[in-house]
């Protein structure tokens, strides 16, 4: 419960800081003057010298009014905070108490030191102490000589990996990286149906390793999965070797420090790492999504673990996916496709954009099956040494899809059952038509990878529209 503070002036200080020490005889001129005063100490229950002071030994008023600095000095009107001011500055100090010689030999201005409420030892202790009653999971209690990672593979948490023991210091520091409330419902997490809270979310980002900074993309990508379009449900129960692809967009993956060039796919970086685990995590320990059960993937891939990466922006030539799919520039978004492991594209002979399109084109023809037709979509992922002959030709994205999709218009006498000797393929009625390889807009075009090496990749998906799942993109929000 936040401390009720008396009307008057406060003062909040600490005797480990030189600041407070030079304005200590400051405090008997300002309780000389007639104004009600009252100083709270954090560390010293004997400092200040020159008035009384109350020890605020669980620095629970520092924590309850957000005292970031020492000294702080707050006017209280009617038990509310209307002003306040913090370090030392003689002109704000005269103002702020009406003393206009207060202070007088004193320097023109000197910065004030940490607060112990704020202080990085302290503040996960201080954070359970004060806020731990908003966390409504249940708390497991651990043997005293039951080993904590051990304990969590016994009872099925991860994902084969080892995880983070989710302790209320780190899920509450967690939660810091959002303004959403910890029990606000995200969403509804299949297969289960459970109700999916942003304090479950920070659980399992701290599972996976996540840091603050990343839980809006984790609770963004799990809003873009969880949802009928998507079918998330779906994408665990097939026989595929599929699962939630995240392209993130926007400022906000350079800011997190996402990787969106070399071994953009690979291992060595957090964010995109434990963007992607924490949300099949969560999938997992709260939707019930467990591998043998719900999912029922013939192989699966790697990618199931996590699989996520920032587009490299910056340097693509034909815009970016979010924007190709209505985010406006510079908003935060995160793309989900149901998709497996990525497949190279070599081709290092190509000189001329139609060269180039035609490489493409022949291997995504071959997206799960050379005669599957408008059934599957796939990620094209362009590096920059191929995305540099489309920029050099002046191709932008409708013209580099557009050709893709000319040349992807298959005879019908190629793709019927026994056709090129394979028992695969559509009706015989199907013969003398031609057929698309993918449905409109059935091709999503990215730019990611290293600056070197003349290879790109393609990403098969799932069975698209109503009967499996749909590419969804949302904007990222705080």
């Amino acid at each position: 419960m936040k401390p009720q503070l008396p009307d008057g002036l406060v003062a909040i200080v600490k005797r480990e800081c030189a600041t407070c020490v030079m304005v200590d005889p400051l405090f008997a001129n300002i309780a000389a003057s007639g104004t009600p005063l009252t100083v709270y100490t954090q560390d010293d229950p004997t400092f200040p010298a020159s008035v009384s002071a109350i020890h605020d030994k669980d620095l629970s008023v520092s924590w309850h009014y957000d005292i970031e600095t020492v000294p702080t000095l707050l006017r209280i009107e009617n038990g509310e905070e209307v002003e306040r001011t913090f370090g030392w500055s003689k002109d704000a100090w005269q103002k702020f108490t009406g003393i206009t010689d207060l202070g007088a030999d004193l320097p023109v201005m000197r910065p004030g030191c940490g607060s112990l409420s704020v202080d990085p030892n302290l503040e996960d202790e201080l954070r359970v102490r004060f806020t731990s009653s908003t966390l409504h999971s249940r708390h497991v209690e651990l043997a005293s000589a039951e080993d904590e990672f051990e304990s969590m593979f016994t009872r099925g948490w991860t994902d084969g990996l080892p995880v983070i023991p989710p302790t209320p210091e780190r899920v509450l520091r967690m939660l810091t990286g959002t303004t959403r409330s910890p029990q606000d419902v995200v969403a509804i997490a299949p297969p289960n149906l459970v109700e999916l809270t942003v304090e479950k979310i920070a659980i399992n980002a701290v599972m996976a390793g996540a840091l603050p900074e990343y839980l809006p993309w984790i609770i963004t990508a799990l809003e873009a999965v969880c949802n009928d379009e998507f079918n998330m449900h779906g994408v665990l129960a097939t026989t595929m070797p599929v699962g939630p692809v995240i392209i993130c967009n926007g400022p906000g993956t350079k800011a997190i420090g996402m990787n969106s060039g070399v071994n953009v796919f690979g291992q060595g970086n957090r964010a995109n790492l434990t963007i992607g685990r924490a949300v099949q995590l969560t999938i997992r320990n709260v939707g019930g999504g467990k591998p043998g059960e719900v999912d029922r993937a013939t192989h699966g891939n790697p990618g199931k673990l996590s699989f996520c990466f920032a587009e490299d922006e910056a340097g693509s030539p034909f815009g970016t996916l979010a924007q190709e799919r209505g985010i406006a520039p510079l908003q935060n978004a995160v793309t989900v496709f149901a998709g497996e492991g990525p497949r190279c594209v070599v081709d290092q002979a190509a000189r001329t954009p139609e060269q180039l399109t035609n490489s493409f084109a022949a291997c995504l023809r071959a997206t799960h099956h050379p005669k599957s037709v408008l059934s599957f979509d796939a990620i094209l992922v362009v590096s920059p040494d191929h995305s540099r002959v489309y920029a050099e030709a002046g191709w932008d994205r409708e013209k580099i899809l557009s050709e893709l999709y000319a040349r992807l218009n298959i005879p019908g006498t190629e793709l019927v059952k026994g056709a090129l000797d394979m028992a695969e393929g559509l009706p015989a009625k199907f013969a003398d038509r031609i057929v698309p390889k993918f449905k409109p807009g059935g091709i999503l075009l990215a730019h990611a990878g290293g600056g070197a090496g003349l290879f790109s990749s393609i990403i098969g998906g799932w069975a698209n529209g109503a009967m499996g799942s749909t590419p969804v993109t949302r904007p990222v929000l705080s």
